[in-house]
């Protein structure tokens, strides 16, 4: 068999392969658009898998059309971004010194760092620390916990380290401060590996509920996420009362469920289009620095 013929075959294999992987993680996501769009009948008889039956809109109408959903769209783009930002500010912040093997004590400052990567105080001295501290119903409950991620900020210093440090020598011999060389220098040759990152903390913040289930009670407060953990457990304790004959209960359509989950899943993924070449580069970045 010759070389070029064996290359064709490994490829084709790959391809093959690649194509079955990628079919596998759309088939559950097509699966639940199918059933969004179906009727419940189609729904019920259980006639609806890869492809739509009996195509409506009825359920996308409910969904735009309840005032609750809309308002927790936007409060949760709103903390997303908010979130993201100030994490990658305080991330930047303390890897950059962080990277330079002349900071006194670094050694003892990236232990203590990965020393939180393994353990933690638990979840109930976490929610008495946000309540000895007022966060309980607060934005910022959901913000400063989670502000800085010790991976995150581990990959951040190792590509600052990966930055040849006659750059910044250079910087320093222009009269450039520490800040100055941050911003002008180090921040822009690093966009890849920071756009990675953001879109980490993005998309950590905007599939984030647990948080807000423990530390929120206040509806105009939910993210998005929580207000469909909600629905899908209150409908999970009706379908339960109505097998068991407790009263008359209201079930939600199966197409409503399905509907609220592109509703929710749907915004952060139009993001990834935009920070798909940075975040390719970031991933190789840190692939070969790593």
């Amino acid at each position: 068999m010759s070389e070029n013929t064996a290359n064709r075959i490994f490829n084709t294999v790959n391809v093959i392969l690649i194509v079955v992987a990628m079919v596998l993680c759309l088939a559950p996501f097509i699966h639940i658009i199918s059933i969004s769009l179906s009727s419940n009948r189609a729904i019920g008889s259980g006639e609806v898998s890869f492809f739509p039956k009996e195509i409506t809109w009825e359920a996308y109408g409910k969904v735009f059309g309840d005032g609750s959903m809309i308002r927790s769209l936007f409060y949760t783009i709103w903390l997303t971004v908010l979130s993201t930002v100030l994490s990658m500010v305080m991330t930047i912040a303390a890897a950059y010194p962080l990277a330079k093997s002349s900071l006194r004590g670094r050694k003892w400052f990236m232990m203590v760092i990965v020393v939180t990567m393994f353990f933690s105080g638990g979840i109930i001295p976490e929610y008495i620390l946000i309540k000895n501290l007022h966060l309980l119903d607060s934005t910022w409950g959901l913000i400063l916990p989670g502000l800085i991620s010790p991976f995150y900020m581990i990959i951040l210093i190792t590509f600052f380290r990966g930055i040849p440090e006659s750059l910044e020598e250079a910087a320093d011999i222009d009269g450039s401060t520490q800040i100055g060389t941050l911003i002008r220098i180090i921040l822009p040759l690093s966009l890849p590996v920071m756009a990675t990152l953001s879109l980490f903390y993005a998309v950590g913040r905007w599939n984030g509920f647990q948080d807000a289930l423990m530390y929120i009670t206040k509806p105009e407060l939910y993210p998005l996420q929580l207000k469909l953990y909600q629905m899908i457990q209150q409908n999970q304790i009706t379908e339960l009362m109505q097998n068991e004959g407790i009263g008359a209960v209201h079930v939600l359509p199966e197409s409503l469920k399905a509907a609220s989950v592109i509703f929710s899943t749907l915004p952060i993924l139009l993001v990834y289009p935009w920070l798909q070449r940075y975040f390719i580069s970031g991933v190789m970045v840190g692939a070969v620095k790593g």
